[in-house]
């Protein structure tokens, strides 16, 4: 199965860099300027030569840059789709497998193995599939196009100090279309920073160590701001009096506090009551219901799809034992050709729903929890034909 590793930390914040080839244009003389910047950087003239010269554009990367629907499906769809039995299954024995280096993880960062193991499953399939894209095209492809060369021209430089350490051959490196490598896909300039020689043999191999890749992942959770020991999302029963307008991530109350207006969990009790915490309905206020702890905001470092990332926080509790959510009985939601005309109506009121793409993003949301208020109608951010043509 084709797993989600396309879009993985594509969206991490990078230093700006000066530049002496803008995007675009002429695919070899902009080559050469990144090559000029990464040498005006420290690297060496003739590896950065020798690492430059075989570069290609790949059409099939701008391709898949540019099909990115599986993010349009409702959080019930999606995780239905990328949770089965066998993944479970799996998950469970590798955690066995590996005890010892999740051990060592739980210890050094505070990560719980689940979340990991989470990452692990949805990125690569433990491993499975790491993408065949050359990663150094891939990386050019990316950084010629305008689309983000922020992001990936740094990247592009990353892995050439990666090769000049022995650590990368532009020639038969491969992993995800948007350059990340490895069982858990980092991108080059993460695998710097938060690289960890999990096995002790003197390289940092995100593709062929299990070791390696599980701890640079809890070292980059970590350095994204994991907060060690605590929790990250719980599954959660409300009142019928709840106020929904309280929903969504802009709200955060203590745990107490929101025990106080009647929120349990719904198999366990919830966690320490100092903790801030927000209450998360991904399909209103009829579907599945959530709280989510500091923890959950560190998995957007890592993928910037609320969809995605609420279906990881949740598959990691799975794989630590808690039960299939009550998916409720939620209005239906939009198709994407509805999506996006709900989002150009909200885009001609003001709002900021960023690209009309047809999902369901942070601004999309935002955008109609304001207009449910403005309409009188239960504020759960959660669009439905009825909210399309009430306005």
């Amino acid at each position: 199965m084709r797993t989600l590793s396309v879009l993985t930390a594509m969206l991490l914040p990078v230093v700006a860099q000066a530049q002496t080839a803008p995007c675009g244009g002429d695919f070899r003389a902009f080559l050469r300027g990144v090559s000029e910047d990464a040498v005006a950087q420290g690297a060496n003239p003739d590896a950065a030569a020798r690492f430059f010269a075989g570069l290609r554009q790949d059409p099939k990367v701008l391709k898949a840059d540019r099909a990115q629907g599986i993010f349009q499906a409702p959080f019930i769809e999606f995780s239905r789709k990328l949770i089965s039995q066998d993944r479970l299954d799996k998950g469970r024995r590798k955690a066995e497998e590996w005890d010892a280096v999740f051990d060592r993880i739980e210890r050094e960062y505070g990560i719980s193995r689940g979340v990991l193991l989470a990452f692990w499953a949805f990125e690569t399939d433990y491993g499975g599939y790491q993408g065949n894209f050359n990663t150094a095209n891939a990386l050019a492809t990316l950084a010629h196009d305008c689309r983000r060369p922020e992001l990936f021209r740094p990247q592009l430089i990353a892995a050439l100090e990666l090769y000049e350490h022995g650590d990368f051959d532009p020639a038969t490196t491969t992993g995800a279309w948007a350059g990340e490598i490895g069982m858990v896909q980092m991108l080059p300039k993460d695998i710097i920073e938060n690289g960890v020689d999990g096995d002790g043999d003197g390289h940092v191999m995100l593709k062929t160590s299990v070791p390696d890749a599980l701890m640079s992942g809890g070292r980059m959770l970590s350095s994204l701001g994991w907060r060690p020991n605590e929790p990250w999302l719980q599954e959660i029963t409300l009142p019928a009096e709840f106020d929904w307008s309280l929903s969504g991530l802009e709200t955060t109350m203590s745990v107490a506090e929101w025990e106080r207006l009647g929120v349990s969990g719904r198999t366990g009790a919830l966690d320490d009551g100092r903790l801030p915490a927000s209450i998360i309905l991904p399909q209103g206020r009829g579907g599945p219901a959530f709280i989510a702890y500091p923890n959950f905001r560190v998995f957007f470092e890592w993928n910037q799809s609320f969809t995605y990332v609420l279906t990881a926080a949740y598959f990691a509790t799975r794989l630590e034992g808690a039960p299939v959510y009550d998916a409720g009985n939620p209005a239906p939601g939009l198709a994407g050709p509805q999506m996006q005309q709900l989002q150009r109506k909200l885009q001609a009121r003001g709002f900021d729903v960023g690209e009309v793409d047809g999902i369901l993003g942070a601004g999309t949301r935002s955008a109609v929890r304001a207009v449910q208020a403005e309409l009188g109608l239960p504020v759960d951010g959660w669009p439905t034909a009825e909210l399309l043509q009430a306005f």
